[in-house]
């Protein structure tokens, strides 16, 4: 039997469970999951390995108009996601009608790759609502193929990952059959720690963090973690430690309980905050931050 593979991408605005699909289809908590919006900041590579085939699903940042450079370099992120997907996966929920910037349905329109829409979330829907949103979708994008799904349920998620294997080009792997991601230890470390931050804390405090890994050392029985959280003003560290420290100390606990289940391995974490002023505006901070602008 020929061996497939390929890039299938998934786009759609914030929040409409884009990582909570990715990981209902790899089977293990890739993406970082919350209930606020732009959680996701990079383009994360998640792979399905099986005996005749490799799907490299890539999970993006919400579509959105951007109004600062990491914003923007979150959108490059989703425009990468163009060149070169084998499928895409428009994911959209029922109360939706169009996507946030315009610029990337009209592109969508116009791609040469199978699409299939997902119509997410129907479970907090009725069959009249989902009906009228089925029909506006297959006005729009007459070639695609629309799925109504519960990513949260893993409802159809399964004919939609059948679906994938079928349409998929015969190819040979384009990673190693044991990767799970294109993403190294650290990066998931900083994520768990940013989801955390996006649990504990409200209004722009988690927009404005910035986690770096410093030290990621992994011992037999034990991993030992230093991050740093950096933040663009002093009033926003002494919110992120809290009134003698509880709530870095709180936030902490939960990050270092998500990594244990991850690694399965017992985590010895520590936690600093600093000051990096106006991180999010900056090119050379981006870079560093792994924003890279083309």
């Amino acid at each position: 039997m020929a061996h497939r593979a390929g890039f299938v991408n998934i786009i759609g605005n914030p929040n409409v469970g884009k990582s909570t699909l990715l990981n209902a289809l790899l089977g293990e908590q890739l993406s970082i999951t919350t209930p606020k919006a732009q959680t996701t900041r990079h383009r994360i590579l998640g792979l399905l390995n099986g005996e005749d085939y490799q799907v490299v699903f890539s999970d993006t940042p919400g579509i959105i108009n951007p109004g600062y450079a990491l914003q923007e370099s979150m959108m490059d992120f989703v425009r990468s996601s163009f060149e070169d997907a084998d499928i895409f996966l428009f994911m959209t929920e029922p109360n939706e009608t169009q996507l946030k910037d315009p610029v990337f349905f009209e592109r969508l329109t116009k791609v040469e790759v199978p699409v299939m829409v997902l119509v997410n979330k129907i479970d907090l829907s009725d069959q009249q609502a989902l009906e009228k949103v089925v029909t506006h979708w297959a006005s729009l994008l007459p070639k695609a193929e629309i799925y109504p799904i519960s990513a949260l349920n893993k409802f159809n998620t399964p004919e939609v990952l059948q679906r994938i294997l079928e349409l998929l080009p015969e190819s040979p792997a384009y990673f190693s059959k044991e990767q799970l991601s294109d993403r190294d230890e650290r990066f998931f470390v900083s994520e768990m720690v940013r989801e955390q931050i996006l649990n504990h804390y409200g209004k722009e405090i988690p927009y404005a963090v910035q986690v770096e890994v410093e030290e990621f050392k992994e011992e037999e029985k034990i991993i030992r973690v230093r991050a740093i959280i950096y933040v663009e003003r002093d009033t926003q560290k002494g919110i992120i430690i809290g009134h003698q420290g509880k709530m870095i100390k709180r936030m902490g606990t939960d990050a270092r309980k998500k990594m244990e289940q991850f690694f399965k391995k017992k985590i010895f974490l520590e936690v600093f905050v600093k000051v990096r002023k106006n991180w999010r505006q900056s090119e050379e901070q981006l870079k560093r931050f792994g924003y890279n602008r083309k």
